[in-house]
């Protein structure tokens, strides 16, 4: 039974679509002003494997995330392309998208996922978004003032149910952007009267262009419904983004926007928030190029995804360990089977036979039906190391399903590329058979009872050069595995 983390509830709920097996899945892309960074990038992961999940699991997932391509930040860059160039400011500004659009679309390729179903564009939704807030006007829930249109949220109710905010105790808690068009210093613009020297479009209400929210809510409902199964983003865009998106898109259709809220931890540097003022800023395309997508999904991997994750050297080195290890042991795999049929490479519960396999499978989805808890169901690898590593004695189709149940963990955590560095043909050979190694761990531990810790140190050394390496557990207990 799946169980979800909703934002909108604070606990873990059975996840049960509006419509099963159909899941409606909206997330919020990227801003297309720059290259995206390693922040960009968990949230894909993340939100990918989800999808890929839920696929696995049955449901039939339509799954949009949008572009935005209208921006204060876009129109900046697009100002300074335009004085560099001696481009016009409409060619610089359709170049900064195109670009960045592009570099998305590269990064997600090295990235190694897929693009959503839909990756609609804000530009390309700008008709819907006028008639949205038209409606908005009509229904009262929004007011036009020179030329812009702004919400007034203190006319929804339920304002402040996703952040577990309340109207009065924003003025304290948050940073408001002055603006006397405003009625209420807290509303927010559904659009933005036209400024010298920006993008603008004709409208109902005079030219201009859309705010940030609405965009979100316009293609969410037309490509997806009035209600949505899934909405998902950063932490940071619970308020007031997510909460903006609930208020207008609840006020025009009297209807829940979305059922379930999930949400990702934020992504630091060396304990340090991500920012080019303070010369850490990460871009994809350096992290996959000095490190591998593999290691840099591992990382993703390391935590939660509800948690934050902190991008650092030593996790860097420890997601290089981790991926030689994995690496090292399908071809070990190798070694010991025949080239893996293409039958082997697409795992259903009913294929594995062997319980323990079954076991350890159950385990794995037992991890991801838990609100997706991808490290623990990339740890059941780990488990199926030291399992194999104990009956190394079995026949070729054990280590057939084995193998399988590997590849099938790796290929739903997007994690191919460590495929791709293990040729079929390959074969590394076993150092010691396992019962030399357990004479060795057994005389070790005896080095150690004497208080000979030079000699067991000697021990751990020499099996470690032939690529043997020990764990000592709590309660006394030493685990090996193949380097």
């Amino acid at each position: 039974m799946l169980r979800i983390y909703n934002t909108l509830t604070d606990n873990k709920q059975k996840f049960t679509p509006l419509k099963s097996p159909y899941v409606n899945m909206y997330t919020c892309g990227v801003t297309v002003y720059d290259d995206c960074h390693i922040g960009h990038g968990r949230s894909l992961y993340i939100f990918d494997t989800i999808r890929k999940f839920l696929l696995y699991r049955g449901y039939k997932v339509k799954f949009i995330r949008n572009i935005t391509d209208i921006d204060d930040k876009i129109i900046k860059k697009a100002r300074a392309w335009s004085k560099k160039d001696n481009l016009s400011l409409s060619d610089a500004f359709n170049k900064v998208r195109t670009h960045y659009i592009e570099s998305y679309y590269d990064d997600l390729s090295a990235l190694g996922i897929s693009k959503a179903d839909i990756e609609p564009l804000a530009t390309e939704n700008i008709p819907q978004m006028i008639n949205f807030i038209k409606e908005l006007i009509e229904k009262g829930f929004a007011y036009k003032k020179g030329g812009s249109v702004y919400f007034s949220i203190r006319k929804f109710s339920d304002y402040g149910k996703l952040s577990k905010r309340k109207v009065d105790d924003l003025f304290s808690g948050v940073r408001i952007e002055p603006d006397p068009l405003k009625i209420d210093p807290l509303d927010f613009a559904l659009w933005k009267s036209k400024k010298d020297n920006e993008p603008s479009w004709d409208s109902f209400f005079g030219e201009g262009r859309p705010g940030w929210h609405i965009e979100c809510s316009v293609m969410a409902n037309r490509f997806l419904g009035e209600t949505i199964d899934i909405h998902g983003g950063g932490k940071d865009l619970i308020f007031p983004h997510h909460e903006n998106e609930i208020a207008q898109s609840e006020a025009l259709s009297g209807r829940q926007f979305a059922r379930f809220w999930i949400h990702h931890g934020l992504l630091t540097i060396e304990g340090r928030k991500m920012s080019k003022s303070l010369g850490n800023f990460i871009t994809l395309k350096d992290a996959i190029n000095k490190y591998s997508s593999a290691v840099l999904k591992i990382i993703y991997l390391s935590n939660h995804y509800r948690s934050p994750l902190d991008f650092s050297q030593k996790s860097v080195q420890e997601a290089k360990r981790v991926k030689e290890r994995i690496t090292v042991f399908l071809k070990q795999l190798n070694n010991r089977t025949k080239k893996i049929p293409s039958q082997y490479r697409n795992a259903e519960r009913d294929t594995f036979s062997y319980r323990e396999v079954r076991k350890l499978y159950d385990k794995f989805i037992e991890f991801m039906d838990d609100d997706f808890n991808m490290p623990g169901g990339f740890s059941v690898i780990f488990d199926v190391m030291r399992f194999t590593n104990s009956n190394l004695d079995k026949e070729e189709a054990f280590f057939y399903e084995i193998k399988m149940f590997v590849y099938f963990i790796l290929s739903l955590l997007s994690l191919e590329d460590i495929l791709n560095d293990v040729s079929e043909d390959t074969a590394v050979s076993y150092a010691v058979d396992k019962y030399s190694i357990e004479e060795e761990i057994s005389r070790r531990a005896k080095l150690r009872e004497e208080h000979k810790f030079k000699e067991a140190d000697d021990v751990r050394r020499k099996l470690r050069e032939k690529g043997i390496i020990l764990e000592d557990q709590p309660g006394g207990k030493t685990i090996w595995y193949m380097k």
